[in-house]
């Protein structure tokens, strides 16, 4: 149940549904947004939300799409039925543009059934025979006239008229060239067509000089227009040439009129198949204008709104350069109402229309402005009261009006009930009207109803105190300037700031005094508490989110710290297995040797010059595997002899931490620390425990990596292609594409490439460009030649 009747309008839905019309690409869409309802039902709503959120992926992946020809055929297609009826040329073409979008569209869905499963279920309810947009295709050509080939007979009849035409217009040309040297003819005149027959314009004194029939006269009379005698005959032939072409033609049409008539029901389900995708793409479409996401839907009574934000509010805004303030706000079974108070224009009735908008436009199957975490549960009633609703017919005061509508809302209301109030009890004097608003609020309690109210009275305020699962709110208000912050804060109720704004616009201190009077010691005293306690829980609040931030940069710093440690770790793992291996398979050949050398002695019994050869061997062998004096100082003290390279060590230099034979990439350098590349790990390191490297030593151990990764280099060389093609991908899956390939490029030498996105909305072409114009050696970007692809392709030059 929705009231009062004139929900949409009061909530401002009536504007949505004017901007998802002009979202539509035809009419088929927008009588689709006429129709479209509040829903209860939930397997059903979440069918229609997952669909809006599938088509909005598919417009930000920049794969194509169909976005044109959905054409309404419904005022003709039904003649179809009536034997010997017949669709004109245009009619036809219409049919043909219509049916080809219809076939695309069902050909996207069954290439991407897996990526989109919920939009593939509307394509497996339409059976359309291709054969009918072929047998079209076949008759009408690409500018909705019927082709020459259409039949042997028509092909016949045009060869004839274009035969007789060309024989005529030579005929009457000469004759026109003659009257004109002549000077019977006006200055500038040509040859024109007069009731569709070819005549000449003469000058209205030499009339009788050409012999033929007078079709018209020029509007001053002056001018006459002649069908010259000898071109009668064949402006005859041509006209009866004419009427045989038409007479063949509306047989063609007819017959091929008769052959869509088998298929009116599936045509039928197509065509509402193409005004639901029209529809839906009108919503994905719309959802990105206002930023709007799917969030998570609930079957219960709940709602969890995070950095909210008004989608008309949000539209209007951006117009004017200014963004709209989000909101945040939750109701579940144990906070079930919201009380907001706070002073004038301070955003308590933009909150209460946007959860009421927000909530409808859920259950309308769009998708909202706000988090993709939020949480949004299922109601079936939906209450408002907002507004100034006098009713003049009916005799009501604006009070009366307020109080028919809570009548309704008592009678209706449930558990399964949202109800948004706004300036509940005004509209009579202030201790009836708030004791009555009280009262009405608490049978909306004991009817364990979700609501959200807006007020001014302390004992509305103070009803949040009483009963559990009742929340106050605030409209944060900036003391200092006397400004409203727009800001909704849970927790506490608000002051009206009533006596501080009189102050600022100039009321004289006398009359503020007197009404601080007249009002009471304590009810000033409440009204700055409450400000007091305000200006605390801020403060309170910024120091939390210091805190916070701390400690997220201290684990941050653990993690790169670990990170760093296992990275080191295994290293030097992978050098004591190295060396171990080395030794090894030194120890195995020391042991080789010295097993032979016992032998040839034991062959040689022992003789003096075998022996001395022998021993001479091991010799050599041990000088082989021991290190050098200068190896062992070098290993031994390697890290602390380092020759360090001159100068401050900046972004692009190979530096090594003290102590470490670790080799690194500086990528950003600090006041204190820079960021290095290990591997593959990123870390922060400070600058006093890095060395900076030589290029001469840089260069060897690019040597090192050139030499282990040659082979690898060869085969992607040899593989490389000089376009990649990323249609179809995710915005992050292009982009990691599109990275990966241009690196290849610059390692391999290539100075120019190009990159396959699709045209689409443009957005995937977007995206990749302004991605790629962060780096320098990315020269320029432009699209491919219109033949080749467009702007289909960008084509990157390198350097």
């Amino acid at each position: 149940m929705i009231l009062p009747a004139d929900f949409e309008q009061r909530i401002g839905f009536d504007k949505i549904r004017e901007h998802l019309k002009e979202e539509c690409t035809s009419t088929l869409g927008q009588s689709i947004v006429d129709k479209m309802s509040f829903l209860s039902h939930f397997e059903k709503l979440q069918k229609l939300l997952l669909q809006t959120d599938e088509f909005k992926k598919i417009i930000q992946s920049g794969e194509y799409f169909p976005n044109s020809n959905y054409i309404d055929v419904s005022g003709f297609i039904k003649r179809a039925k009536i034997t010997g009826s017949f669709f004109s040329e245009e009619e036809f073409y219409q049919l043909k543009l219509s049916l080809n979008t219809i076939l695309e569209c069902i050909s996207f869905f069954d290439t991407y059934e897996e990526e989109y499963q919920e939009l593939y279920t509307l394509r497996k309810n339409v059976a359309l025979d291709k054969k009918l947009f072929e047998a079209i295709d076949d008759k009408i050509d690409d500018k909705g006239k019927l082709r020459n080939n259409a039949s042997q007979e028509l092909s016949n009849i045009r060869s004839s008229i274009f035969k007789v035409q060309a024989q005529l217009r030579s005929v009457v040309e000469k004759i026109y060239r003659q009257a004109s040297q002549n000077g019977h003819t006006p200055e500038d005149a040509s040859i024109t067509i007069r009731d569709g027959r070819l005549v000449i314009p003469v000058l209205t004194e030499y009339k009788k000089r050409i012999k033929g029939f007078i079709h018209d006269q020029s509007a001053t009379g002056q001018t006459l227009f002649i069908e010259p005698a000898e071109a009668l005959e064949m402006n005859n032939e041509v006209r009866e040439l004419e009427y045989k072409e038409r007479r063949e033609i509306v047989k063609i049409l007819t017959a091929l009129t008769a052959q869509v008539k088998p298929e009116l029901d599936a045509l039928d389900r197509a065509y509402k198949f193409l005004a639901v995708v029209d529809f839906i793409r009108a919503k994905a479409r719309f959802s990105l204008k206002i930023d709007a996401y799917l969030p998570e839907l609930v079957d219960k009574r709940m709602l969890v709104l995070n950095k909210a934000k008004h989608p008309l509010l949000k539209l209007s805004l951006e117009k004017q350069g200014k963004e709209v303030v989000d909101l945040s706000v939750q109701l579940n079974p144990d906070n079930r109402i919201l009380i907001i108070s706070g002073p004038n224009a301070g955003g308590k009735s933009v909150s209460l229309k946007t959860i009421g908008l927000l909530q409808y436009m859920l259950q309308n199957g769009l998708l909202i402005p706000a988090m993709p975490d939020s949480q949004c549960g299922i109601f079936k009633n939906l209450f408002i009261d907002i507004g100034d609703q006098q009713s003049i017919e009916n005799d009501l005061s604006t009070y009366s009006s307020h109080l028919q509508n809570m009548k309704h809302f008592l009678d209706g209301a449930n558990k399964q009930t949202l109800f948004l109030i706004d300036e509940f009890g005004t509209g009579t004097e202030p201790r009836f009207g708030g004791a009555i608003a009280e009262s009405i609020l608490e049978e909306l309690y004991k009817a364990k109803a979700f609501g959200v109210i807006t007020t001014h009275y302390d004992n509305i305020k103070n009803f949040a105190e009483k009963y559990p699962n009742v929340l106050n709110g605030a409209m944060k208000f900036d003391v200092k300037n006397l400004s409203p912050l727009y800001e909704l804060e849970i927790g506490k109720p608000g002051s009206s700031f009533a006596l501080e704004v009189a102050e600022k616009m100039g009321i004289a201190h006398a009359v503020i005094k007197s009404a601080k009077s007249k009002i009471g010691t304590e009810r000033v005293n409440y009204d700055k508490m409450l400000n007091a306690l305000g200006k605390e829980k801020r403060s309170l609040e910024l120091q939390l989110k210091d805190i916070k931030g701390r400690e997220n940069q201290l684990e941050e710093t653990v993690k790169e710290y670990e990170e760093l440690n296992n990275f080191l770790n295994e290293q030097k793992k992978n050098i004591i297995f190295e060396a171990k291996r080395e030794a090894k398979a030194i120890i195995q050949e020391a042991n080789k040797r010295i097993e032979q050398a016992v032998r040839e002695i034991k062959e040689s019994k022992a003789k003096k010059e075998v022996t001395q050869q022998a021993r001479e061997q091991l010799k050599a062998f041990d000088k082989k595997v021991t290190p050098t004096k200068e190896e062992q100082e070098s290993s031994t003290s390697r890290n602390d002899e380092f020759k360090e390279a001159k100068g401050a060590i900046q972004s692009g230099d190979f530096v090594r931490i003290k102590g470490q034979s670790a080799i690194g990439e500086v990528l950003a350098v600090g006041n204190k620390e820079a960021e290095i590349l290990l591997g593959e790990l990123k870390s922060k390191v400070k600058l006093n425990r890095l060395q900076r490297m030589s290029k001469s030593e840089a260069k060897k151990e690019k040597k090192k990596s050139y030499s282990a990764s040659s082979t690898g280099m060869i085969e992607r060389s040899t593989n490389f292609s000089q376009q990649v093609d990323v249609r179809g991908m995710r915005v992050e899956e292009a982009i990691t594409a599109a990275d990966r390939f241009i690196d290849d490029a610059l390692v391999l030498g290539y100075n120019e490439v190009s990159i396959l996105h699709g045209r689409g909305d443009g957005i995937l072409r977007k995206v990749l460009r302004d991605y790629l114009r962060q780096y320098n050696y990315v020269k320029s970007l432009k699209n491919e030649h219109e033949e080749r692809g467009g702007d289909g392709i960008t084509l990157v030059t390198l350097g």
